[in-house]
């Protein structure tokens, strides 16, 4: 599994940004890290490179538990498990629906209900290595 460094959240989202080229219909990347590691930014930047206007907020579905962002090359489903307790209300978020559509599913907190992702799920994983060094392993 590759480790890439990044050293600015600048980095961080040119990183995803880049990632987001590759990405087709139906991807799913689930995100792995402790709070302020990386995964939110990295978002942002997946929706720049996926197209979405610059004047849309990009912010973390804490509460809200599911953001969707249109108007780019793909729509951007964006997750957080953080606040779930439980695997079922993971899939009262109609999960199954959003992996099998036609946009680009992120989930933030992934490993808290890992049996919800499809086999085909690109895991990605953040950890703070300095104040603002970060470390992101993927598995391509």
């Amino acid at each position: 599994m590759p480790k890439l460094k990044t050293f600015s959240s600048e980095e961080t989202k040119n990183l995803a940004q880049k990632m987001a080229e590759n990405l087709k219909p139906g991807s799913v990347l689930a995100l792995v890290g402790d709070l302020g590691s990386g995964k939110t930014c990295f978002v942002q930047g997946l929706a720049a490179g996926l197209k979405i206007p610059e004047t849309v907020l990009i912010s973390s579905p804490t509460y809200v538990l599911v953001q969707e962002y249109s108007g780019g090359r793909l729509p951007l489903y964006h997750f957080d498990f953080y606040r779930l307790e439980k695997e079922e209300e993971a899939f009262q978020l109609g999960l199954n629906e959003y992996f099998e559509g036609k946009g680009i599913c992120v989930v933030e907190w992934a490993d808290r209900f890992e049996k919800v992702f499809p086999e085909q799920t690109e895991w990605i994983y953040f950890k703070t290595v300095g104040e603002n060094e970060r470390e992101i392993i993927t598995a391509c």
